[in-house]
This record gives C-alpha cells, structure tokens and sequence, in this order.
C-alpha cells in the first residue's frame, strides 16, 4: 500500500477556499480513479504563520499502476485546475510513500 501525500501552501486569506476546492472538487475527482481510497485532509500546525496556512492531502493508493492512472486521468488537470482558480495563492508538492507497517 502506498500513501500520496501533497503538501499545500496556501495564502492564509484562501486557506478556506482552498479546503472548500479541494472537499467539493479535488478529492471527489480522486476517489473515483481505481485503486485511490481514503482521502485525508489536514491541517499542518508545525508550519504555520500570519501569511500563509499548510494542509496536508493523502490518499491510499494501491500500486504505483493506479497512481500513474491517476496522474494521466485526473493528477493533471488538478493542478491545471488548482492553478487557474488560485494562481500563486496556493502551491504544493507530492510525496509518495511506502506503508512498511501499521501499527
């Protein structure tokens, strides 16, 4: 099992915006792609200040094959998405990671 994490940065006033997007529209559109389940959006506490706000979004995914299908079928025009509608005002990065063990 694989977790795909992407870290948000968003500018504090589109913080809501932004958590209103991603639950109507982008984690929606994710969990409809074979082999992505469990949508987690977070708040990142360690990083915040006056300007700007952190979120974490993760999904498990079950083999790198349903990611790339996701990155091709709906990953792209996210961020194609995510840009037009927030412009710089929200930027983020992903992280794919390997459940070794859950305790």
């Amino acid at each position: 099992m694989l977790v795909f994490n992407t870290t948000f940065q968003t500018d504090v006033n589109e913080a809501r915006n932004f958590v209103i997007w991603a639950h109507e529209v982008y984690i929606p559109r994710a969990l409809k792609c074979e082999g992505i389940k469990n949508a987690r959006l977070n708040r990142i506490l360690s990083h915040k200040d006056e300007k700007t706000e952190c979120f974490s979004l993760q999904f498990d995914v079950e083999s790198m094959a349903n990611l790339h299908k996701f990155h091709i079928s709906e990953g792209k025009s996210l961020s194609n998405d995510l840009e037009k509608i927030f412009n710089e005002k929200v930027v983020g990065f992903s992280t794919i990671m390997e459940v070794i063990e859950e305790c």
